[in-house]
């Protein structure tokens, strides 16, 4: 069978995780280009990745122009890694080209640019992947074996919390950080990991009332916030999300609370189980988790390339955080509950906006 060619366009402080999942893939895909502004920043990614065990062929290609490394037709999947404002542009310009992609997350900082990449996957029979990788937790994993069995019986409600600390040095490094144009706030560049994984877990939102500040940050966008989430079901959600933790990360948790179940997550990462009391069942003790869940996406997507499947967390599903997340950011705009779905709205709807 030929190796799937992965190309992957932008190589900023995330791309270890992408040459890592390549390189932890190698039985059914390569490396075969990289794509930056910068040269000395593709330099240093082959560098670092030859270091980590990867086989650097003369045949990778380095691209300055992300459209060039589009034109190659060798190339089956591309990975788009570049700052968030930017990568709709690129995805939809990959599948015209006739590419799979891999979108960091998130996909888009707009409901629009989120539904033309689901409206384009879907026209050129083309996969996306969403990097949402926590869901492969060998826990997470479980836990909604156990949801969807009707294990937990009547759900009643679920509470995620990122309780992290980013530094002035993190947002000043690069000018788009912390951005509304380009980026957004905790919320949307840091928990919308556990935004994903509610709505995985619970099932869709029906409404959000949302507080957000930007309390201690050099920033346009939130550095802390709080949210309330109705859940179709019924349920309630809580989310709460803060880059301002002193001195440093602290915890993510997840919580899940049912008629007949109670799972709490934690450690810095939800990484560890706390708590696993469900109705009938043993305690359940987490698989070692891997050190790098990309892998474990890429392979994912990989099979759905190769068996004509959806991945995982494909555009649809990649577009569900998104659009709670703005809603969490209408809301806060607004100072009333947003009611889903959401409509057309986009992080730059909140610039000249009240905090």
């Amino acid at each position: 069978m030929e190796k799937l060619k992965i190309g992957i366009i932008g190589c900023g402080s995330i791309i270890p995780k992408h040459l890592r999942a390549v390189m932890e893939n190698s039985d059914k895909m390569e490396l075969a280009a990289l794509c930056d502004t910068v040269s000395e920043k593709m330099d240093i990614a082959l560098e670092e990745y030859i270091k980590a065990g990867g086989t650097c062929q003369d045949s990778i290609k380095k691209y300055n122009d992300y459209r060039r490394l589009l034109e190659d037709p060798e190339i089956h999947i591309v990975t788009v890694a570049t700052i968030s404002g930017i990568r709709p542009k690129i995805a939809l310009d990959a599948l015209d080209a006739g590419k799979h992609v891999i979108l960091e997350k998130p996909m888009s900082l707009s409901t629009t640019e989120a539904d033309e990449i689901i409206e384009k996957s879907e026209e050129k029979r083309l996969k996306v992947a969403v990097c949402h990788q926590l869901r492969f937790m060998p826990h997470i994993m479980k836990l909604k074996e156990e949801i969807d069995s009707g294990a937990f019986g009547k759900l009643v409600h679920a509470s995620a919390s990122m309780r992290w600390n980013r530094s002035d040095d993190y947002y000043s490094s690069s000018p788009w950080r912390g951005t509304w144009e380009y980026d957004g706030g905790a919320f949307m560049n840091q928990a919308i990991h556990v935004v994903d994984l509610l709505l995985w877990l619970m099932g869709e939102a029906e409404r959000v009332y949302a507080e957000t500040g930007t309390f201690l940050k050099k920033i346009e966008a939130e550095d802390a916030g709080a949210a309330v989430i109705r859940f179709k079901n019924g349920a309630l959600g809580i989310v709460e999300a803060s880059v301002c933790v002193y001195p440093e990360n602290l915890e993510e948790t997840l919580g899940i609370f049912g008629e007949k179940g109670t799972v709490l997550i934690g450690g810095k990462t939800l990484n560890k189980v706390e708590v696993w009391n469900i109705k009938g069942k043993t305690f359940y003790e987490s698989a070692e988790i891997p050190p790098n869940l990309h892998t474990l996406l890429y392979e994912d997507m990989a099979d759905a390339v190769l068996n004509e499947r959806q991945p995982l967390i494909n555009a649809r599903e990649g577009k569900r955080a998104v659009e709670l997340v703005l809603s969490i950011y209408k809301s806060a705009l607004t100072k009333r509950p947003i009611d889903m779905p959401l409509g057309d709205f986009s992080t730059k709807d909140m610039l000249g906006g009240t905090r």
